[in-house]
């Protein structure tokens, strides 16, 4: 009989009762093998690349800002990456999606719900927060559309409030196409203004 690899995760810091409900709901499936816990934000990237992990589950809060999903997803492709959050609205789910997660829950998500979402995410399917109310068996919601490499770049000037025309001079492109971007941006997050998506940016708190 042919033994299945298991599929292998790391998960970040977390609070303290988060990080020890995920090792515990990891130790009880047997199909997943935990490689790394509680790993800080400053040696993620060389765990990642040392142990190449199936999932990465990454704490929403330890973020700078929601921008470093797309830096690490461009450096690590082939690891899915898990986003748990503090109730994290459609938007901000979209945006992490965005910018390349595989799924986004809230912290407070039931463990059966985290661990299926693990099981998707290792097979690259969408894992979004489901609604209050929300059928249980329902299929999954489909995500937004990946942001493209210049979409990504062009988020993250928005959000630190520069310009079309200081956007525009940074990237050496007109102040149109800026604003096409823009455009495909707030459509594929779910966003209507500006000071929507700069809204966005500032829910991650600083070093946490």
């Amino acid at each position: 009989m042919q033994t299945r690899t298991p599929i292998t995760v790391l998960t970040t810091r977390f609070e303290d009762l988060v990080s020890r409900g995920l090792g515990a709901l990891v130790a009880e499936d047997g199909a997943l093998s935990l490689v790394a816990a509680d790993v800080d934000m400053a040696s993620l990237d060389r765990h990642l690349t040392d142990l190449m992990p199936t999932v990465a589950i990454l704490n929403f809060g330890a973020l700078r800002s929601p921008a470093d999903v797309h830096h690490i997803h461009a450096a690590h492709p082939a690891t899915s990456l898990l986003v748990l959050a503090h109730r994290p609205s459609p938007a901000e789910a979209n945006q992490v999606l965005a910018f390349g997660a595989t799924g986004c829950l809230s912290k407070e998500t039931q463990g059966r719900d985290v661990l299926n979402a693990i099981h998707l995410a290792s097979r690259g399917l969408v894992v979004l927060p489901r609604a209050p109310g929300a059928d249980p068996n329902a299929p999954n919601p489909v995500g937004p559309e990946l942001l493209t490499p210049r979409e990504a770049t062009v988020l993250e000037l928005l959000q630190k409030e520069q310009s079309n025309a200081e956007i525009a001079a940074a990237l050496c492109v007109g102040v149109e196409t800026v604003r096409t971007h823009r455009r495909n941006i707030y459509r594929k997050l779910g966003v209507r203004s500006r000071r929507e998506l700069t809204a966005l940016s500032t829910r991650v708190p600083a070093g946490r």
